[in-house]
Formats: structure tokens, sequence, C-alpha cells
């Protein structure tokens, strides 16, 4: 099977990517989120991840997004500037066929290219692991859980940390 190559968003594609990430806020414990951002949100997310130098990227299946990732800031303190947490969607018809993977590696090439030093994962624990593994497939390790932060469709969800660093400190 070949993957498509993954590519920067455009604005052209942020209807689809509001559509995918609706799916899991309506139907999933995967976001937090209870209501799904209007696609205007997903307009200034990637104005402002592109002015920052991050990446947020898409994969195209048949002319259509088919999945997106990018990563943002991990916390807004100056401190933090170079960690950065990532995030990536799969349209529901579209998982387990190494999209995620050619995805989050394209943010992780975006992120070294851009001087990030540490990279996190903040995975809602599901009751799967393809998250969890997909992530340790691209040398995250566990950085520790968050036991119950989390209450959606009527559960508690705990959330795991993941981390890699992919340059030295300085």
């Amino acid at each position: 099977m070949t993957v498509p190559p993954v590519r920067p968003a455009a604005p052209a594609d942020l209807a689809a990517v509001a559509d995918i990430y609706a799916h899991y806020v309506r139907h999933t414990v995967a976001t937090f989120d209870e209501a799904p951002p209007p696609t205007a949100d997903w307009h200034r997310r990637l104005d402002d991840l592109t002015g920052r130098g991050l990446p947020f990227l898409v994969a195209e299946v048949d002319g259509e997004v088919a999945g997106y990732a990018y990563a943002g800031p991990w916390r807004p303190k100056p401190a933090y500037r170079h960690t950065v947490e990532d995030s990536v969607y799969l349209a529901p018809a579209r998982t387990g066929r190494g999209l995620g993977s050619a995805l989050l590696a394209g943010v992780l090439d975006g992120c070294a290219a851009a001087g990030v030093r540490q990279v996190i994962a903040v995975i809602a624990d599901t009751g799967g692991d393809a998250s969890t593994a997909l992530h340790r497939r691209h040398g995250f390790a566990e950085a520790g859980r968050l036991t119950g932060v989390g209450h959606k469709l009527g559960r508690a969800v705990d959330t795991v940390l993941m981390q890699r660093a992919l340059t030295s400190r300085g």
C-alpha cells in the first residue's frame, strides 16, 4: 500500500479538517472538546501556526482530505517556546492505512526544521492503543499519566503524556 504524501494545509482544506475533528468531538473521548469549533477557528489556527513556523499538514486521498496533523505551543510561558504539542486526526474511514504515521513523521520533520526541542503528546486513554502505539513507533516515550482529568460522554477519562526530544538541550 502506498501512503499518499502529506502537504501543508491550505485554507481550502479547513472545512474538511473541521468535519474530521467534529466527528471526534461528538462521538469519542479522543478530544475533551465538547462542541466542534467552527471552520473560522481553524483558519485562525492555521494562520497562527504557520506564522510561528510550525507545521500544519494534511494527507489527501482520492482528492479529499483524509487526515491532518499539526504542532502548536505546549504552554504560553516563554520558557516553553521550544516545546510543542502534536495533534493527529484521521477521517474515521481512513484509519489503519499508514496516514497517521505519514502525518506524524511530517510534523516531526517540520518541528525539527523550526528548532523545536521537545514534542509532547497528550493522549486520551480511550481504551485503545492506536495513538500511543503510533507515537511509540515515532520515538515517543511515556512521560506520565493524569488520572480522571477529563469527563466526557458519561465517563472519567485519563490522559497519557508522551514525549520525544528532537534536539539536544542547549
